[in-house]
């Protein structure tokens, strides 16, 4: 389908094709990898030998709100054809009683009032029955003052009819009002990436929104889910670690008018601290990704959920960009919401480049302070005539200034007396002249 719309080349996708083939084993351990959550957002979370089923029903409104579309319908159709049968049977038996069930001359009128007139058989006391719950009300039929009780049945039908549908009407608004429902039309890369920013590894992905509603008081919360073993050799099989999402405001909060490209900074506290291309794809970890917000059209709280598997983290690669300013406004294009080009990053983890920046930092200063203080030519240190390698033996004034090393580390200079190394050349020449 994308290479019918001219997106990627036919010649891509048989490659693609080619490869699937080839790599079946890959392909098949890829997919039986287990997720907390889906990429829809749903749990993958399967509840098994629970034995207090009877908590469910002590919550009867939030189960129903829970179960599929075709459980709840059925239910409904259910409690009103029930309700109407067992009124029927009600109407009847009254009837029954009474004597309204005995045949009778369509012209005698001089015979005793029924209880409820046109009754005749249980058919007309179910139609009865339909037409008491729903109110409908042909006229044929109706109850009379003869009977008391017939009044009572009709007031509780009443009440029962109503509340029935008061709990279909509330369950029916509610599934279809469900935070998950605005979710629909908020969209995460496909993808995660890490490249370099700033100067740092860094955790992104994107996230838009197709309507034009906004949603208000916006938040992306970040969690890593990996197996951990304890100090005392405790298997912990589901750790939760919160990430911090980089935000100059020191909140996680966003203003999603537009997609936004959502960033963790891998640095030391980071969970992913220790992450390398060579380790992402052997780790067992599960990056889930929460927004939370209020929908602005109703005022309903919403949430959209994600997840990202080591699979699905590409490293060394970067979102391109899909804003573009067009006649005095911002236009996004949605086509390229996913795609992310190669940058140049090398596969060390964030603790490794910051080992590997701490040694050349520090070799760089005493490599500097040398340069500064003895280094005279290409070919090492100088003292007259003689030259010496800086690796093999050490300048004539090493040992004066290894008491002072600690002073120019702290940033103070060294003050060097020119009278004094006069004085000390002119007792030199003075011994040698003597001998």
């Amino acid at each position: 389908m994308l290479a019918r719309k001219g997106l990627l080349p036919d010649g891509f996708l048989l490659t693609r094709l080619a490869e699937d083939q080839n790599q079946p084993n890959r392909s098949r351990s890829r997919s039986q990898r287990a997720r907390f959550i889906t990429k829809s957002g749903s749990c993958n979370v399967a509840h098994k030998n629970i034995r207090e089923q009877g908590r469910f029903l002590q919550d009867v409104f939030t189960t129903m709100v829970d179960l599929k579309w075709q459980h709840s319908l059925l239910i409904f159709t259910s409690a009103f054809l029930c309700s109407w049968m067992l009124f029927a049977m009600i109407w009847w038996l009254l009837a029954f009683a009474h004597g309204d069930l005995e045949p009778r001359n369509p012209g005698d009128e001089s015979g005793p009032i029924p209880c409820v007139t046109a009754i005749h058989s249980f058919t007309s006391a179910f139609l009865f029955s339909i037409e008491v719950q729903v109110t409908i009300g042909f006229g044929g039929r109706m109850v009379t003052e003869e009977c008391p009780l017939a009044i009572t049945v009709l007031i509780i039908q009443n009440i029962l009819g109503l509340i029935i549908n008061a709990v279909m009407l509330g369950c029916v608004f509610m599934k279809t009002a469900q935070a998950n429902r605005r979710a629909e039309t908020l969209i995460f890369s496909r993808n995660a990436v890490i490249a370099p920013r700033n100067g740092r590894p860094t955790f992104m992905f994107r996230v838009g929104d197709l309507r034009k509603s906004m949603i208000i008081s916006a938040t992306v919360q970040l969690q890593v889910i990996r197996r951990t073993v304890t100090a005392e050799g405790e298997v912990i099989p589901v750790c939760q670690l919160d990430i911090q999402v980089e935000n100059p405001l020191r909140s996680n909060g966003i203003f999603l008018v537009s997609p936004l490209i959502v960033s963790h900074t891998m640095e030391r506290g980071s969970p992913l601290y220790e992450l390398s291309a060579q380790s992402l794809a052997s780790e067992d970890l599960e990056i889930i990704v929460i927004l939370e917000g209020v929908v602005e059209t109703t005022g309903i709280t919403m949430q959209a959920r994600t997840s990202y598997t080591p699979e699905e983290i590409l490293w060394g690669r970067r979102f391109v960009s899909i804003i573009t300013e067009e006649e005095g406004r911002y236009c996004v294009d949605y086509s390229k919401f996913g795609n992310t080009v190669p940058v140049r990053m090398p596969s060390l983890s964030a603790k490794e480049l910051d080992q590997t920046r701490g040694v050349q930092e520090g070799g760089s200063d005493v490599h500097l302070q040398g340069w500064g203080l003895v280094r005279a030519g290409r070919g090492g240190f100088r003292r007259g005539g003689r030259a010496c390698d800086s690796a093999a033996s050490q300048p004539w004034y090493a040992q004066s200034e290894k008491p002072d090393k600690e002073l120019e580390q702290k940033g103070q200079k060294k003050k060097v007396q020119l009278e004094v190394i006069g004085r000390q050349i002119d007792e030199d020449g003075l011994g040698d002249m003597s001998d």
